[in-house]
This record gives structure tokens, C-alpha cells and sequence, in this order.
């Protein structure tokens, strides 16, 4: 993709760059390299264009476009299919279609705004314009349908090393650095509160899996939150200043390819346990299992190598919880 190819040499030369060095690294015409340098200006790129100087990158918008985020990407799968939306009714869905068309393993889908956004159990998922990422990635992983379930914790622990690394380079070396934690099963937490949540459906059959489908929201660049959301959060209320929205996708993309790797040679946790118990904010606290007609209260120990939350109750007794939704009494008001 051109665009994606000027993107990536102008943010590399940090300076000029002549039309024709672009025209002989990407094999191109000057009139191609013209007019896609002209669209990304049309997009909010600042551009600077001098005669017998070439093309400088002054500015980056804070976009989610194929383009851009194909520019950040440095990974052999995950998003290197990928589509994005100025507004859809939901990522999951269109995932879903495209998985149905018969879209590869590891396709990605951004929007800049949902309609019909959704969380875990049915639940809404406010998704307003320009501030957050929304983002669904398609997989077909070679696994027992029993076991992709872990995926949400694969992604789960991705997401929160990408916002991890970000809020750290924010910080600039200052202390303390703001740091996301994880709450068993699907969400992400940051200062106590609600930053992102993940929603993954599957379509498979007894003994296959036609394909998994993880929706990722995370909240970026929001700066206030209405009363209704007053236990949600962002990256930048957190560290004081804007995130480049695709640069955290990427990112995400990167640690998960990383992650679901080590996860398919085992069909299980081990190789990530430890990293995810290092985030889990879950351990070590009280929580309440809340399942329909059994809601019980213990201590959460950490995770089973198959990604159940590990929960000691009073009478001593180890129980390993699969199914329903675990709060922490005491830590999270969202909950």
C-alpha cells in the first residue's frame, strides 16, 4: 500500500526526503508518490513539499486508518489484514461477516465510532468518536474449541503490556509510572477503574473451530467521563497527555502475536501464567463468585494453567472458577 510505504520513510528520515528516493524505494511513478502524499495531506497529515527537497513529515494526526496503522506494524499476521471504519455498528459484527467471507487469520477491524457497541453479557459499550479504540481481530487458530477460551486472557495480558509500554514512555522516566492491571476475566484496570474490556464469541463446531472473533475497547484519549461512566477511565487521564490511538493498536497486535504463539504450542497458560498473575489485580484480595444461585466469597490465588481464576474459599478448599463474573470487594466501585 503506498500510503502506508510514505508513511513509514517519512516518519524514518525525521528530515526530508526526495520525490525520487521515495519513487526508487517503493518502484513507483513521482505522479503516484504525488497523489498519495496529497491524500495523506487530505487526511490531516502535515506534509511540508519543497522544490529539490523532497517531502518532510511535520505533524501526525491521531487517525485509525489502514494506512496508519499498517505504517506501525511490525508483524508477520496479526493486522497485517486489516479494515478500518469511520463508523460501524460494531467491530464484532463485521468481523463476524468477513470471517464468514472467508477473511484470513489474523484480520483486523477498527472504527472510529460504534453504533452498536457491545460488552460482556449483552451490555453496552459507549463509543464515542475520536477518543477511543475499537478494534475486533479475527483468528482461526489451530486449537481444541475447549481451550479458546484463553484467548480472552492471551489478549487480555497483550492489551495491557501495549498500554503498559505507552504509559511508561509517557512518563519519561518520572515516578511512579501509572500501570494497568488486569481483573479476571475480560477487563482492564488502571488507578482502580475501568479501562478497557474485551468480548470474544466463537463460532465452532463439537471437535473444530471455524473461527474466534476478540473485541477490544480501550479507553484512550477521553478526558472526562459522563456521571453514568464516573468508574471508567483513560490512558490520558492517567498520565496527563494524548496517545496515538494507532500506535497503541499496533502495539497490541505485536504483543499478541507474541503471546498467542507461546499459548498454541501448549493449548494452555503456562508459558504466560506468571506474566499475567504479575498484572492479575485479582490476587491476593477478596472476591465474590457470583454465579446464579451459588454466590460464594474467597480469596483469589491467581490462575490455573488453563485460565481459571483460582479462588481459596473460607472452609480452606481450592476452587477453580470457569463460568460467571468475579468481582473485588473493597477495590473496584465498577464493579
Amino acid at each position: 500500500m503506498i500510503k502506508e510505504e510514505i508513511l513509514k520513510a517519512l516518519r524514518g528520515s525525521g528530515d526530508y526526503i526526495s520525490g525520487q528516493e521515495l519513487c526508487e524505494k517503493l518502484g513507483v511513478s513521482r505522479t503516484a508518490v504525488w497523489k498519495a502524499v496529497t491524500r495523506l495531506k487530505d487526511e490531516g497529515y502535515e506534509i511540508d513539499s519543497v522544490s529539490n527537497r523532497g517531502y518532510c513529515l511535520r505533524a501526525l494526526p491521531d487517525v485509525v486508518t489502514e494506512a496508519e496503522i499498517g505504517s506501525r506494524l511490525r508483524t508477520k499476521i496479526m493486522g497485517r489484514t486489516c479494515v478500518c471504519f469511520d463508523s460501524t455498528d460494531s467491530t464484532n459484527i463485521q468481523a463476524k461477516r468477513l470471517a464468514e467471507e472467508g477473511a484470513p487469520h489474523g484480520t483486523l477491524v477498527c472504527a472510529e465510532t460504534q453504533t452498536a457497541g457491545r460488552g460482556r453479557r449483552g451490555r453496552a459499550w459507549a463509543s464515542p468518536p475520536g477518543e477511543a479504540v475499537y478494534m475486533s481481530l479475527l483468528l482461526r487458530p489451530k486449537i481444541r474449541p475447549e481451550h479458546a477460551s484463553m484467548l480472552t486472557l492471551v489478549m487480555g495480558l497483550a492489551v495491557a503490556s501495549a498500554c503498559n509500554e505507552l504509559l511508561a514512555r509517557a512518563a519519561g522516566g518520572a515516578e511512579p509510572v501509572p500501570r494497568t492491571g488486569l481483573k479476571w476475566p475480560n477487563d482492564l484496570v488502571l488507578n482502580g477503574k475501568k479501562a478497557a474490556g474485551i468480548l470474544t464469541e466463537m463460532n465452532t463446531e463439537i471437535d473444530s473451530i471455524h473461527y474466534v472473533v476478540i473485541g477490544i475497547g480501550i479507553n484512550v484519549n477521553t478526558r472526562t467521563f459522563p456521571e453514568e461512566l464516573s468508574q471508567a477511565t483513560s490512558l490520558c487521564q492517567a498520565a496527563g497527555k494524548p496517545f496515538m490511538r494507532s500506535e497503541l493498536i499496533a502495539l497490541c497486535m505485536e504483543y499478541f502475536e507474541t503471546y498467542d504463539e507461546q499459548f498454541e504450542k501448549t493449548e494452555d497458560l503456562r508459558g504466560l501464567k506468571t506474566a499475567y498473575e504479575e498484572l492479575l489485580v485479582n490476587k491476593g484480595r477478596q472476591v465474590r463468585v457470583l454465579e446464579p444461585g451459588n454466590e460464594h466469597t474467597g480469596t483469589a490465588l491467581g490462575v490455573s494453567d488453563q485460565g481459571e481464576l483460582l479462588v481459596r474459599l473460607q472452609d480452606g478448599r481450592t476452587e477453580k472458577v470457569y463460568a460467571g463474573e468475579v468481582s473485588v470487594r473493597g477495590i473496584y466501585g465498577y464493579v
